[in-house]
């Protein structure tokens, strides 16, 4: 079993540093990252519309003065629900599980607010995609950015599978979505989810990774 040791603070910067990352900027930058966020707007049930409508006014109003759990429980979840990501007997859905690893003879760790990984019963094996978030758009207590680095290079390195990982930030009303490949990672345009078109973008984007992961990630 692998012994969990005390966490490094690395900044965006020093994992740039560290592992020779390159970094990418904008939803053209990366054929990736145009490919995932060059979708259509999503057509919506009945019941999806009315969840739709509900949430958006609700952060529409609310969204700034809602504490971390309020953002996840009330806004984060239901998009979740919306963009279908949920467990399939294939993969399955995680919250708030620590992964960590040795890679390049440096020590990472991530406490995954939300994961989407191949696994057995609670214990999930095999990362394929994160979420991370911060209520603040500025968080003395931490950055999602490089957080959600560490999380990909960890699954890289466990993987063993040659990849890419995908993610995204949720930052305050901002989403933004992040894939890496290789060395290389990628960071989208910004999405405002008080927009209601960025709203229903961010739903699209999260259910094209849905077809990604069945179609390509899986074994």
């Amino acid at each position: 079993m692998k012994k969990k040791r005390k966490e490094i603070k690395y900044s965006e910067a020093d994992l740039i540093r560290a592992f020779k990352l390159t970094r990418l900027i904008g939803n053209d930058a990366h054929p990736l990252m145009k490919e995932w966020t060059e979708v259509d707007l999503p057509a919506l049930t009945v019941v999806e519309q009315s969840i739709f409508e509900d949430i958006y006014r609700k952060a529409y109003y609310k969204i700034e003065g809602w504490n971390e759990e309020e953002l996840k429980m009330k806004f984060i979840a239901p998009v979740l629900f919306l963009g279908h990501l949920e467990d399939n007997g294939s993969y399955f859905t995680y919250c708030e599980r620590e992964i960590f690893t040795t890679f390049e003879d440096k020590y990472l760790y991530l406490k995954a607010d939300f994961m989407i990984a191949k696994g057995i019963l609670d214990s999930p094996e095999a990362p394929y995609f994160y979420i991370q978030e911060y209520k603040k758009l500025k968080d003395p207590s931490g950055d999602p950015v490089p957080q959600l680095i560490e999380g990909f290079l960890i699954a890289m390195h466990e993987n063993q599978n040659g990849k890419p990982m995908y993610g995204c930030t949720v930052t305050g009303k901002l989403w933004d979505f992040f894939i890496m490949e290789g060395k290389t990672y990628c960071i989208s345009d910004s999405y405002d989810c008080k927009d209601k078109n960025d709203l229903l973008k961010i739903i699209s984007i999260l259910r094209k990774y849905k077809e990604i992961l069945e179609t390509r990630i899986l074994d």
